[in-house]
């Protein structure tokens, strides 16, 4: 069983910047895709940011320009970058992952909370 776990996450101002990481219990290589998604309380989970495996990124519009995700193979870890973060990025942020095959298992992390003040 994959295990998921997400890091990161915290407290930070209007501005700021944090990353978040995403380490996998085996090789990312096995999964088709990889993300992050988000959810604020009242709200529903929204995808943030995508990676397919043969690079192509999907990012939510209003992130665009101040988030980015990126993947190292060696550690088996996805990043979110998030820059000039706003109070409305408040939210738990949850690491997503689908394997290859027809199965297309799916994995989620239990998620990292950040919050940004204003």
């Amino acid at each position: 069983q994959v295990q998921l776990v997400e890091s990161g996450g915290g407290l930070v101002q209007a501005g700021g910047s944090l990353r978040l990481s995403c380490a996998a219990s085996g090789s990312i290589l096995s999964f088709n895709t990889m993300g992050w998604y988000r959810q604020a309380p009242g709200n529903e989970r929204e995808l943030v940011a995508r990676m397919f495996s043969g690079g192509t990124i999907i990012l939510l519009d209003s992130v665009k320009g101040r988030f980015t995700i990126s993947r190292d193979n060696a550690k088996n870890t996805v990043y979110l970058q998030m820059n000039s973060l706003k109070p409305e990025d408040t939210a738990v942020y949850y690491c997503h992952a689908k394997e290859f095959g027809p199965r297309q298992n799916e994995y989620w992390g239990q998620g990292t909370q950040v919050t940004v003040s204003s």
